[in-house]
């Protein structure tokens, strides 16, 4: 059984890794010509402003009192320049942003496993192709485009990555030092002539990253005073930076400036009607900018140019468009080539709509619209070559996506069929009393299958496949190898099947097929989770629980009512309440107080040392609350996070895992003491109603536990202790194990379930924009993106851990084997992510795109969580330490 679930963990990381083979795959190519426009262009140089996580509404619209809060800017839209939308994608994040507004292309996820300061892939830019680039701003942005320039001409200044201080005094001081710097760097040139020569180069581009904006959105959100200041600061720092400019280069008008932001818009009224709006996608800048200095277009943009943004004549346009085109046209072409190189001639099939024929004719007759000066044909076709080019290259990246995809699914369906053949077999007496002939193996079935192996091998390597091709072609082999050798026990399965009335068996798989389809609407719709807890609240009264157990069934109905109430509410984060996260620890207070004081009645040592421990919990959430508490208070105070509470929360952290260790193994005291624990960590990483999230869950896992042991006697199952004398232990004695009946399945979809809404019950998970990042201020402050995003990822899988704790109690009260519940609900997670497999989609909005990718990789996180989580559940629940002396070991 060991080694089944260490290849079932290995086959679940295979069909993890292969969403990002098939929709993550770096669409880049390389070996293209530069391209550029061959005419003088408008500028010798580029200023770039970026301001980071600026929104638009909150620029463009007027305050109360009918004022713009960038006077400077909105004046140069009015009179002088040209404004508009840019259109960002998901993630809205700052690394993706800055390679779309500078390389032109839009970053595929990768990125975010290699690091923010490390180029995952090589990419071209227009720092590289510029002249000279000077750039002054965030640590986190800037070494990128330096390390992936070829030559040493991209010079870099950046402050210190502890500036980056959400809880600081004064974010503003971020913009502030690159502002202040840049005009250093100027008045330093007049006395450097080597520096006075190179500024005066052309083709050369001065960026400057503005993070202050970003940082108080996060630290007090962009409706707050505090973001909208910075923006007027950012406003009054352009200005300056412009009139220095123009008096240093004695307004020459050969200095072009872009102002935009990486992330963060909203489309609302801005009373700038009267003024033409020229939107633009993201990638579109680059383009733009290349034009505008005369530079290469970078290699991988696929940006359009927006040529109503260019102030030059009809054949500057025309010719830049037409520069544009072939520039993605050559991309397509290295695509095209790279793929029918690697693919069999017979097998191949080309992009019908961009034949060669056809490139040669819109070239031809582009270029003949230029000597006829039809510029404004020339740019419609050029748009019409450019859409089509990138279909195509859409079209060469996506080639082996059905390929890769039927592999998947073959292998998805073999192990679930192989999972739930083992559970038949060796955990259930369904075919038990089929009798059955045990006919000698054949040779022909392993024959077969190692022929059909080499064959795929032999496909894959005339077609000089990637080695993880081969992984997802040969992985469904050995898997149907194994479900065909037990095709005796699906005869003796279709057998005993037979014996039930077909109204039982078709009843039974219309409930199981709406319980996986409600769970999985769970993920689009959190709503389906209140339903799903509204229905186990009248479960017990449609059944004899409520006559066998009323306080149990009313308990039981209580807290799901309770808890359905949560998936109603808003997404966490969107309002923060300091007020209910004090409330949750009141309440986990007066709980302890009760549990504490029915242990103070009992006289022996061993319930003194136990004593001592809650004591301790109650310590520490006590805490906890002050530590919220006095953080927010600092943090509006704009005094940072204190660093006595900073140790505090981390000692806190550190604890919650090894303290409940030392509490009774008595089921619920050890579940409640996990439960102090654990909830004095999810206080410091609450901001609001989810602090008593964890609180109810529990009461409900605890009554979850009293009504399945009440279900297992209902059943005629023999208890053979009472619920108050068991214990957890980890050498379980197995011949106390039962085999599995049909209300199994039940149990497991019940985990199942309350899984999925611990995941999704205070918000949707699925969208990186659910993750807040005051969440974690009671650890840290100063921006750091793997460790805030490891603390938020610990404070989802505190419910989780929670849930399984429940789980391994409720194995224990009705004496099931860890193992074989747990295949079922191994089964019942890989048909949730079969579903999301297939309703992975690449069309439609990149939200929407973004969102069923997060629900594929949520359901195997889960899946393979489970295994890992399970561990720490039993670890959790079955260990013993002493504070003084040896530990002691508990047997039931």
């Amino acid at each position: 059984m060991l080694l089944f679930f260490t290849l079932g963990l290995l086959i679940h990381f295979v069909f993890f890794a292969s969403i990002f083979d098939i929709y993550f795959t770096s669409p880049l190519v390389h070996g293209m010509t530069p391209q550029f426009t061959p005419l003088p262009p408008p500028a010798r140089r580029l200023v770039l402003f970026v301001a980071d996580g600026l929104r638009a509404d909150t620029l463009y619209e007027l305050d109360e009192n009918g004022t713009s809060r960038a006077p400077f800017i909105r004046n140069i839209i009015m009179h002088e320049g040209s404004w508009g939308i840019s259109h960002t994608r998901v993630p809205t994040e700052s690394r993706p942003g800055h390679v779309a507004l500078i390389a032109g292309f839009y970053e595929d996820v990768s990125a975010v496993a290699k690091g923010w300061k490390e180029n995952p892939v090589e990419f071209d830019s227009l720092f590289n192709e510029s002249k000279y680039t000077w750039s002054w701003g965030s640590p986190d942005i800037l070494p990128m485009f330096a390390k992936g320039a070829s030559g040493d001409h991209v010079y870099t200044y950046s402050y210190d990555a502890k500036r980056e201080d959400f809880g600081a005094q004064d974010a503003t001081k971020l913009d502030t030092w690159v502002f202040d710097n840049v005009k250093d760097f100027f008045r330093h040139a007049r006395n450097n002539q080597s520096l006075f020569s190179k500024i005066n180069e052309e083709k050369i581009v001065f960026f400057l990253h503005l993070l202050g904006i970003d940082t108080n959105g996060h630290a007090h959100r962009p409706s707050s005073r505090d973001y909208k200041d910075n923006i007027k600061k950012v406003d009054d720092g352009v200005k300056e930076i412009v009139s220095m400019f123009n008096h240093f280069y004695g307004n020459d008008g050969k200095t072009t400036f872009i102002f935009t932001s990486d992330h963060g818009m909203t489309d609302w009224e801005w009373r700038l009607e009267n003024w033409k709006r020229l939107d633009v996608n993201q990638a579109d800048i680059a383009p733009l900018m290349t034009s505008l200095i005369g530079v290469p277009f970078p290699l991988n943009s696929v940006g359009i140019l927006p040529v109503d943004y260019l102030n030059n004549t009809d054949l500057f346009k025309a010719e830049s468009m037409f520069t544009n085109a072939v520039q993605i046209l050559e991309q397509f072409k290295v695509k095209m080539t790279q793929k029918k190189e690697v693919t069999l001639p017979f097998l191949f099939t080309p992009f019908k709509l961009l034949s060669d024929s056809k490139q040669f004719n819109i070239l031809r007759k582009a270029r003949s619209y230029i000597k006829h000066r039809k510029f404004d044909e020339v740019v419609s076709l050029c748009k019409e070559l450019i859409h089509l080019a990138l279909k195509g290259l859409s079209y060469y990246h996506t080639y082996d996506r059905f390929f890769l995809g039927i592999n998947v699914v073959i292998g998805f369906v073999g192990w679930i069929s192989y999972a739930s053949l083992l559970i038949i077999k060796s955990h259930s007496n369904l075919i038990k009393g089929v009798s059955k002939e045990v006919k000698k193996p054949s040779h022909l079935l392993p024959c077969s299958f190692v022929a059909i192996g080499i064959l795929v091998a032999f496909f894959l390597l005339i077609q000089a496949c990637p080695w993880t091709y081969y992984v997802y072609g040969l992985l469904p082999v050995p898997i149907w190898y194994a479900v065909l050798r037990e095709f005796q026990v699906v005869q003796d399965l279709v057998t005993s099947l037979l014996t039930y009335p077909l109204s039982h068996f078709v009843g039974y798989l219309l409930v199981f097929t709406l319980g996986i389809e409600v769970l999985v609407l769970s993920f689009f719709y959190r709503c389906m989770l209140t339903a799903g807890l509204t229905a186990f609240a009248v479960w017990p009264f449609l059944t004899r629980l409520w006559t066998r157990a009323k306080v149990t069934s009313l308990s039981w109905a209580f807290f799901s009512v309770l808890l359905a109430v949560f998936p109603l509410m808003p997404v966490v984060g969107r309002k923060p309440d300091i007020s209910l996260v004090m409330g949750a620890g009141l309440l986990v207070l007066l709980l302890s107080l009760c549990v504490v004081t029915s242990l103070m009645k009992r006289k022996d040592s061993f319930r003194k040392e136990e004593l001592l421990v809650h004591l301790l919990q109650v310590l520490s959430t006590v805490l906890s609350m002050y530590v919220v508490y006095s953080t927010q208070s600092s943090l509006l105070r704009k005094q940072g996070l204190p660093l006595m509470n900073q140790i505090i929360s981390w000692a806190t952290l550190a604890s919650s895992l090894f303290v409940p260790l030392l509490s009774s193994p008595a089921v619920f005291q050890r579940l409640f003491s996990i439960l102090l624990s654990l909830m004095s960590t999810y206080l410091l990483l609450s901001t609001g109603y989810e602090a008593v999230f964890p609180l109810v869950l529990s009461c409900l896992m605890f009554v979850w536990i009293n009504i399945e042991q009440e279900t297992l006697q209902q059943s005629g199952v023999c208890c053979k202790q009472k619920l108050t004398s068991i214990q957890f232990s980890y050498n379980t004695d197995i011949t106390q194990f039962r085999q599995l009946y049909l209300d199994d399945i039940r149990r497991a979809f019940f985990l199942v379930f309350f899984l999925v809404t611990a995941f999704f019950g205070t918000g949707n998970i699925a969208s990186i924009n659910s993750f807040d990042l005051a969440s974690v201020y009671c650890f840290l402050t100063v921006f750091s993106p793997f460790m805030m995003g490891a603390l938020m990822m610990w404070k989802i899988l505190i419910p989780f851990v929670l849930v399984m704790c429940a789980f391994e109690a409720v194995q224990l009260t009705t004496q099931l084997s860890s193992k074989s519940l747990f295949l079922i609900v191994l089964v019942i997670s890989d048909i949730m992510a079969l579903h999301f497999f297939f309703l992975v989609k690449d069309y439609g909005s990149w939200l929407d795109i973004g969102t069923s990718i997060s629900h594929y990789v949520i359901v195997m996180s889960m899946t393979i969580f489970l295994v890992f989580l399970n561990g720490l559940a039993q670890l959790l629940t079955t260990k013993k330490l002493r504070l003084c002396g040896k530990p002691k070991s508990h047997f039931m």
